[in-house]
């Protein structure tokens, strides 16, 4: 005969358990990807990244390094006191194309705060949030 009522904690966690782990960057990255990789998967739940979405992966954090390096270039364009335009305007298009590639993976990937959330729980996650801003004290 089956119980009734709420099941106990032992009941809910009787079943057995799944161990999850976190996919390692390919070989194939760069040092500074291979950072970026880690830091994505390590902030997502250790199944958010199925077998099937690592090539994907793999290149948001190319393009993610890319678009620094391009970040950097521009910097250093504009510091100088003779800026050369047509090359700072490349620059930019070449950034503009980091930053749609970007968007369109993280998407695609789930990882992009508008991909992730409804309007009802963002406001609950920055409610909850637990990390204290140097500013509120």
């Amino acid at each position: 005969m089956k119980q009734r009522g709420r099941k106990s904690s032992q009941e809910l966690h009787s079943g057995a358990l799944m161990l999850v782990r976190r996919p390692d960057a390919p070989l194939d990255l760069t040092p500074e990807e291979t950072d970026e990789w880690r830091a994505i998967v390590e902030a997502m739940p250790a199944d958010w990244f199925p077998r099937e979405t690592w090539p994907l992966l793999a290149q948001y954090c190319r393009h993610t390094v890319s678009a620094r390096r391009f970040a950097q270039l521009m910097d250093a364009e504009m510091a100088k006191t003779d800026i050369d335009l047509a090359g700072l305007d490349k620059l930019a298009q070449m950034q503009a194309r980091e930053t749609t590639a970007l968007k369109s993976m993280a998407s695609a990937m789930r990882l992009a705060q508008q991909s992730s959330r409804t309007d009802g729980s963002a406001g609950t996650a920055k409610r909850s949030r637990t990390v204290t801003r140097l500013w509120e004290g």
